[in-house]
Formats: structure tokens, C-alpha cells, sequence
């Protein structure tokens, strides 16, 4: 089976029509999805670099070009960790709760992310699906909390996939809601599941690209690890990199 490392494609966005270069595009699309940033302070912090760009234009920028770079790094992963860890929090949008649904894999690399109305049996088995066609694999084993939904899932979905259902397993798939949790703060909530899908689908796949585990690497390591991220960063967007001022 192959893996999503063997699927990468060259091609960048098409950016016609668009007056502006596509290193101003990219970077700004970069410093709202991985910084706790709204669009107002986008503009501001381009403003500082003499760049005038509107913050409704970062805004359409975001909405056009996220998921597709989010796509495009997604693409250059290797095959997914053979141990996936799977979690669900509630999340509230527009004042009504809703679950979102996340898969991690041993690494922490985010498999798939999903909002759904409920946390039952045809919530998990829906996320599951969804999985298996994303990643195109079968994992090894599956960590999740004592939700039954989940085990209602494993036996019909992937009976054969290993599930240990123990709630302090699955610290990694818990952990990674942090920088949801955090942006979601920033934003004041979400305002309509079709938005909060469309950001966290965007989010997922372009900021833990460059959240490193610091504290594992000298400053050497990690400043070589960082230039070869933003490298192919540069690559999937077709910008050259954005010129520092004098």
C-alpha cells in the first residue's frame, strides 16, 4: 500500500488574478494558522514589514489557500505510525455542543480531524470510515478512552485492529486538542460547524508542522529542522520566502 510520502505533487496553487506576490500570500495564510492570531493582527504585523494588506483580504486568502497547503504538507508525510490514538471533546459552536473527533498516530502527527453532532456508535463508526479512507492503512492497534461508542465501532469496522480501550493510554490523542483548545479561545468560538471543519481541516495539517518538540534538540538541531520545514513550506506554496527587512 503505498504511502503519502510516494503521493507528492510539485504542483503549487494557482494564484492568478491575485495582485499580490505569493510569498505575501503564503506568509500570511502561515502566520494565521500557526500563530493564535486573528486577521486584524495579520494586517498589522504585514503592515510592520510595509506590506498594506487588508485583513479581509488574509481573511479570503486563508479560506482559499488553507486547506490546499494543508494538503500539500499532508502529502509529504510518511506512511502513519502503526498505533493510532483516538479521542473526542466536546467543542461549542455557535452556543450548541458538538463533538470533535481527532486521530493521532504514535508520533503525534495528526491522522484526522472531524466534528460531528454526537459521540455515539454511528458517530465513531462515521470517524472511523473517514480514517481508513484517509490514510489508506490499517493500523496495528487503536488507543481510546472507555467510550463504548469506540468498541461498538472496532467490531465493525476493523475487528482485526487491536483496541485497548484505557483512558490512561491515550494522553497523546488528549494532548493534541491543547492547541485547538487554544486558537478556539483566541477566536471567541466557532460560529458554524461548516467554518470550524473547514479551519481545523486547515490548522491540523500546517501548524504542527512547525511545533517541533523543542526540548528533544540542541538549537543547532533544531534551526537545521525548522529551515528544512520552512523549505518545503516553500515548495508546496511556490513562494521563494518572504525578504527581512534591512
Amino acid at each position: 500500500m503505498l504511502g503519502r510520502g510516494s503521493l507528492v505533487s510539485s504542483v503549487p496553487p494557482s494564484y492568478r488574478g491575485h495582485r499580490y506576490p505569493v510569498e505575501v500570500i503564503s506568509h500570511c495564510v502561515w502566520l494565521y494558522f500557526r500563530f493564535p492570531l486573528s486577521y486584524r493582527e495579520v494586517e498589522e504585523l504585514m503592515l510592520q514589514r510595509g506590506v498594506i494588506v487588508a485583513h479581509e483580504t488574509v481573511r479570503r486568502w486563508c479560506l482559499k489557500f488553507g486547506h490546499a497547503y494543508a494538503h500539500g504538507l499532508r502529502r509529504r508525510c510518511p506512511q502513519p505510525g502503526d498505533k493510532w490514538h483516538l479521542d473526542e471533546v466536546s467543542i461549542k459552536i455557535d452556543g450548541v455542543q458538538k463533538y470533535l473527533w481527532r486521530a493521532v498516530d504514535q508520533d503525534g502527527n495528526v491522522l484526522d480531524i472531524h466534528v460531528q453532532n454526537r459521540r455515539d456508535k454511528a458517530a465513531a463508526r462515521q470517524f472511523f470510515r473517514r480514517l481508513l479512507k484517509k490514510t489508506r492503512t490499517l493500523p496495528r492497534v487503536i488507543v481510546t478512552d472507555k467510550l463504548r461508542s469506540y468498541g461498538a465501532a472496532h467490531r465493525e469496522i476493523m475487528p482485526s485492529v487491536e483496541h485497548r480501550p484505557h483512558k490512561g493510554l491515550n494522553n497523546r490523542a488528549e494532548n493534541s486538542h491543547q492547541p485547538t483548545r487554544q486558537r478556539e479561545r483566541a477566536m471567541k468560538g466557532f460560529r458554524s460547524v461548516g467554518g470550524a471543519q473547514r479551519f481545523l481541516s486547515a490548522f491540523s495539517g500546517i501548524s504542527p508542522r512547525f511545533r517541533t518538540r523543542r526540548h528533544l534538540h540542541t538549537a543547532a538541531e533544531h534551526r537545521l529542522e525548522m529551515t528544512v520545514r520552512f523549505t518545503t513550506w516553500d515548495q508546496i506554496t511556490g513562494a521563494t520566502g518572504l525578504p527581512t527587512t534591512a
